[in-house]
């Protein structure tokens, strides 16, 4: 990781051998990781919204609160900081999905 913390490592299965790299982002790129990860936005529809798509609304709520729980469980052996942000995003997009439920 850079003096900044604006470095991911990234590991690579090529046939029987996995090979590490690193991948550097600034800070806008990093802050996009936790809100909208470039990965997870292909297709022209956002994995999040594919997935609430294809569940009922009681398993989308155990989804998001399953990522919650997952992230804030890993964070000081992981991503750190950047956990919690994961875990406070699936918090917000449950308290959405709660809030919008109660106004139907």
């Amino acid at each position: 990781m850079d003096s900044d913390g604006t470095a991911q490592r990234v590991y690579l299965k090529l046939g029987e051998k996995t090979m590490a790299k690193m991948i550097y982002y600034n800070e806008e790129e990093m802050k996009d990781l936790v809100n909208h990860p470039p990965h997870y936005n292909k297709g022209g529809i956002e994995c999040i919204d594919a997935i609430e798509a294809m569940l009922t609304h009681e398993e989308f709520v155990g989804y998001l609160r399953g990522n919650s729980l997952k992230y804030r469980w890993r964070f000081k052996y992981k991503n750190g900081i950047q956990d919690l942000e994961k875990a406070e995003w699936y918090e917000k997009k449950l308290m959405g999905v709660l809030k919008d439920e109660e106004r139907d």
